[in-house]
């Protein structure tokens, strides 16, 4: 007997041949024969915006260009091609699940409709502990900025309380409901354009030092050995860059037509989040005086420095105020998505505490106490990474390990779905082309899983130089004890494994 045939739940509302079922649209899991809780109040533009917020170009570009540039010179740039064409494929894929299960949590209940409720109950452990350290991520990139913006000196400690208090914010506006994440999303997206567009054409018209040859000089970072690792040891700013778009679809009960507008959405997120990244970082490489100084570790934020050079100390602040927006936003849509999975994973009864988990305000029409969750954990692990000394990179790391785990689990079992009889019958559908987009975006997320892994500092302690891989052995393995040992994957009766045509069962 399969999973998917241990898991499969009792047909009705959200069953096969329902709402959910894979001749439905899709439904809100457990609920769908109450309704949902939620109000569909994004509209498609939003939507956009919420995804393109959390992919953000200005804060994966502004949080990790000084190190990808250190690491691999200004041919960094190309990774993000290389990210965002495997992403793109990934995307897609994703975009087939939810025209047909548009439910709340994104990547959790895509999983379990797919395959069934132990491999959902994985999918959604890994993806929320990627989430909620991605929250302390973008928030913690912020710290620098905030100094600068209000004139304190940058440390460890002042960064850290900058942190938390941007989570906080986060946390009030994501309180305020649907309509005020729809503001704040589209805020952010506009702070974004100006971040993007408008500085950077400012940069390529007065503070531009090199041409566009500099794209294909490593500047001595392979020294005179292949560039192949040089660059795969860069490419984490592209990595950082091509997520986000699965917010899109964890709102999915908050939209009207989900299985139109949010393939759509996701798709529009990462071709015009990815090109206004890569624009970012070309504008910003060709602002860069001295490549040599960055690369040994002289100029440790060239960013700040282009800033300041090209705007003066006024234009920098007023930038940096664009910036922090951009930060906020981000932070903001990164809750809301880790939010809705809490509260999905809460209402289908899969972890402790589901009771409380699952309150919900209908006054707001928000998952308060998910949300809740989703700041005060955050701002735990942003205490916790005093005790390292290149927090930043670490937690980046884990969190992009994390974030591509949990997309991989839900693309192999969209691929084995497939293989077992699952044609998509949703409004966004691949066709013919499912089975090889699928099994490409595969093989590109266990390359990128591999690369982001690999130990690449010899001469530091061990465990400093796989701490991103013990802490996601140990997410892993206390996901395993914790689902096997108390079985709540198996409480709720929310359909489960019903993607796949009972034929292919038995």
């Amino acid at each position: 007997m399969s999973d998917a045939d241990a898991d499969a739940g009792t047909p009705g509302p959200g069953g096969p041949g329902g709402p959910g079922g894979p001749g439905g649209s899709g439904g809100p899991g457990e609920s769908a024969a109450h309704g949902s809780e939620f109000r569909k109040e994004m509209g498609p533009w939003a939507n956009f915006a919420l995804g393109f917020t959390y992919l953000s170009p200005v804060v994966s570009t502004y949080t990790l260009f000084g190190t990808a540039l250190m690491t691999g010179g200004p041919p960094m740039i190309w990774a993000f091609v290389l990210a965002g064409v495997g992403q793109f494929l990934v995307a897609l894929v994703f975009g087939e699940v939810v025209a047909q299960f548009p439910i709340a949590g994104g990547v959790y209940p895509w999983a379990r409709r797919l395959w069934g409720r132990r491999w959902a109950w994985m999918t959604g452990w890994v993806y929320m502990w990627a989430l909620l350290v991605t929250i302390t991520a973008v928030a913690y990139g912020a710290g620098p900025y905030i100094a600068i913006l209000f004139g304190f000196e940058p440390t460890v400690h002042t960064t850290v309380l900058c942190t938390v208090a941007l989570i906080v914010v986060a946390a009030l506006i994501n309180y305020a409901g649907t309509r005020a994440l729809s503001h704040a999303a589209v805020i952010g997206f506009t702070a974004e354009l100006v971040g993007a567009v408008v500085v950077g054409i400012w940069l390529l018209s007065t503070h531009r030092f090199h041409g566009l040859g500099v794209l294909f000089d490593d500047f001595g970072t392979s020294e005179g050995g292949s560039y192949l690792p040089v660059f795969l040891a860069a490419s984490i700013i592209g990595f950082y860059q091509y997520y986000g778009f699965e917010a899109c679809g964890d709102l999915a009960e908050e939209v009207a037509r989900p299985g139109i507008v949010i393939p759509k959405a996701m798709r529009r997120t990462v071709y015009v989040g990815g090109a206004a990244a890569m624009f970012t970082c070309l504008t910003l490489l060709l602002a860069v005086t001295d490549y040599q100084a960055v690369i040994a570790g002289e100029d440790t934020d060239p960013v700040v420095r282009v800033l300041f050079d090209a705007l003066g100390e006024v234009g920098a602040r007023l930038v940096m105020g664009v910036v922090l927006i951009s930060f906020l936003s981000c932070t903001i849509s990164l809750q809301a998505a880790a939010g809705r999975l809490i509260y999905s994973y809460a209402r289908d009864k899969m972890v402790v505490g589901h009771r409380l988990l699952r309150g919900f305000s209908h006054a707001r029409a928000v998952p308060h106490n998910a949300l809740l969750v989703a700041a005060v954990i955050p701002t735990v692990i942003a205490f916790g990474s005093l005790i390292s000394e290149d927090a930043l990179t670490k937690i980046v790391s884990f969190a992009i390990l994390g974030i591509y785990g949990s997309f991989q689990m839900v693309v192999l079992a969209a691929l084995r779905a497939r293989l077992k009889g699952w044609r998509a019958t949703g409004d966004f559908r691949l066709g013919r082309w499912g089975l090889l987009v699928n099994s490409v975006a595969l093989a590109y997320g266990i390359f990128a899983i591999i690369n982001i892994s690999w130990a690449r500092t010899p001469e530091a302690p061990w465990y400093d130089n796989y701490i991103v891989l013990l802490c996601g052995g140990i997410v892993v393995v206390t996901g395993l004890l914790y689902m096997f040992t108390t079985h709540h994957y198996g409480r709720g009766d929310a359909p489960a494994g019903d993607a796949i045509p009972e034929r292919s069962k038995v």
